[in-house]
């Protein structure tokens, strides 16, 4: 699919192993760059694209633009995968939908995303503040929205079941339900009643050509709302990823980095691979406002 630096691949193992030896922070998942502005700014680009493309987020009340609160049919429901510390459902996706299913692998960083949803759910107008202000994950204390924890590799996760893993050797875990529960004494009740939104952010690196097309071809059969051609619908794929130079001839390009065991991909090499799935591109954006030194960055939205 992408003329590659060598021939190496990502491993997922070894990728698990560098990322737990990080600091479970904003500050280890982002490589440092997590006290400055690279956060606020990534997320509101986030939002602010997210909206534009999906009207129906104004019948969820936004920390971004306050909206009032419509009836809605079903709850809108959310996908985080390699979500780290939670960061984007935090800052980008709660504030936007009312549910939230959270996918991790490395262990230090779902056990953070989930001990601070749960500092949060438990927030009141007493609660001592961390730094002048509480940990906030939106919804969660008034039971308005939730978010869901699994722990699992994408390569063995299928959004249509998320419990049910791909591969024998690997299992996708439930860790917990924070929040609101449309059946109280069943967390799992709506595991399998697939997404408006699935976003993908700084993670599908991780994956191998072959296991990125079939990831992004499973997220597409995940999608609530397809479009009678299955791509005129609502639901929408997001991607938000690092982007490398194209090769020299102007086609695909895939720099492997040793450190992290990830791919980096050209802009070519990430719309063959959404060609190859199947994916119709509808959006695509440069993420302005970030640090200098860093990859370009680019949203991808799909259907």
């Amino acid at each position: 699919m992408a003329a590659t630096s060598d021939l190496q691949v990502p491993v997922v193992e070894d990728g698990i192993r560098y990322w737990t030896d990080q600091p479970a922070s904003v500050d280890g998942v982002l490589g440092g760059y997590g006290t400055g502005s690279l956060p606020r700014v990534d997320a509101l680009g986030s939002r602010l694209f997210l909206l534009h493309l999906y009207p129906e987020l104004c019948t969820v009340p936004s920390a971004l633009k306050p909206l009032e609160p419509q009836t809605v049919s079903q709850p809108i429901r959310a996908l985080d995968v390699g979500a780290g510390v939670g960061r984007v459902t935090s800052d980008v996706l709660l504030h936007l939908v009312n549910d939230v299913c959270l996918l991790e692998p490395v262990t230090p960083f779902i056990q953070e995303a989930l001990q601070n949803a749960r500092k949060s759910a438990a927030v009141t107008s007493s609660t001592p503040t961390r730094g002048g202000h509480a940990i906030h994950w939106p919804g969660l204390a008034d039971l308005t929205k939730s978010v869901t924890f699994l722990q699992g590799t994408l390569q063995a996760f299928d959004p249509t079941h998320p419990l049910v893993s791909l591969d024998s050797s690997s299992s996708v875990t439930f860790l917990d339900r924070i929040g609101s529960r449309p059946n109280p004494g069943d967390p799992l009740s709506d595991i399998d009643s697939r997404f408006d939104v699935i976003w993908c952010q700084w993670c599908l690196g991780h994956l191998s050509d072959s296991d990125l097309v079939a990831f992004l071809k499973r997220s597409h059969a995940a999608l609530r709302n397809q479009g009678l051609d299955g791509h005129s619908g609502k639901s929408l794929i997001i991607v938000k990823e690092n982007v490398c130079s194209d090769a020299e001839d102007g086609g695909p390009r895939t720099v492997f980095d040793e450190q992290d065991s990830s791919f980096t991909r050209s802009d070519m090499a990430w719309k063959a691979a959404f060609r190859e799935a199947g994916l119709r591109l509808v959006k695509e954006q440069v993420q302005e406002g970030l640090p200098d030194g860093l990859y370009v960055v680019k949203m991808y939205a799909m259907k």
